[in-house]
């Protein structure tokens, strides 16, 4: 669980949201490569002497300049399609869990169960207990077993919603009656959070999502109490 003096977003949890901060990462150097040559040439041409050099014929230079960003695109492109067919692949998931967005609360449902859904609204902030998140609390978690693919289904009751967990590398848009599925996988045991990041109406900053990641003898044990 991230303490409460941690400022930003919270680490990776999924190898998903690895591989995204490992594109980022690896982008964001090629744009600072860039943006230096870039500062060097102008100071260069703005310092330099030479008034009256040849411009008029540099096929070289023309060359240079055509091959250069045809490579650097590549470099991108080539690491961002495999970040992309990660995040779309679904390979026998352990269990599947239907999220639905209403205004303004989430309702989860455990398919793979009989009867194992409820409803998670945001504790208000007079109610909250002591080291938790003012907006991020809810009075019921999403549980799930850790190092498990888990595969969401996503909707919502009445208008757009989107249920966002940036630690997880999640991001996907609840529409009425239609189901968008994303997948993911959690590594290690803790506490996430997340929010709508759909603008679903006045409510829209009041219904946050969390997260719980378990051990899976943890998740059995609380699946059975859930069902009693």
């Amino acid at each position: 669980m991230a303490h409460p003096s941690q400022l930003g977003f919270q680490d990776a949890i999924s190898p998903i949201m690895e591989e995204l901060l490992h594109f980022h990462d690896h982008t964001l150097m090629i744009v600072f490569l860039i943006s230096t040559m870039v500062l060097y040439t102008i100071t260069l041409m703005l310092t330099t002497k030479l008034t009256h050099t040849n411009t008029m014929d540099a096929q070289e230079v023309e060359m240079i300049w055509t091959i250069l960003p045809a490579i650097v695109l590549i470099t991108i492109a080539l690491p961002s399609l495999r970040v992309l067919y990660l995040m779309d692949e679904i390979n026998s998931p352990y269990m599947t869990v239907k999220a639905i967005g209403h205004q303004w609360y989430w309702s989860y449902e455990y398919t793979d169960y009989e009867n194992l859904e409820f409803d998670s609204y945001m504790i208000p902030t007079q109610e909250l207990s002591n080291g938790h998140f003012r907006l991020l609390e809810v009075d019921h978690r999403m549980v799930i077993p850790m190092d498990s693919p888990i595969r969401m289904l996503i909707t919502s009751e009445d208008v757009l919603h989107s249920w966002a967990m940036p630690s997880m590398g999640v991001k996907t848009d609840a529409i009425p009656g239609r189901l968008n599925q994303t997948t993911f996988t959690m590594t290690r045991p803790g506490i996430f959070y997340g929010q709508c990041s759909e603008i679903c109406g006045a409510n829209h900053s009041f219904m946050p999502i969390v997260v719980e990641s378990v051990p899976l003898k943890h998740f059995r044990k609380w699946s059975s109490m859930m069902l009693t």
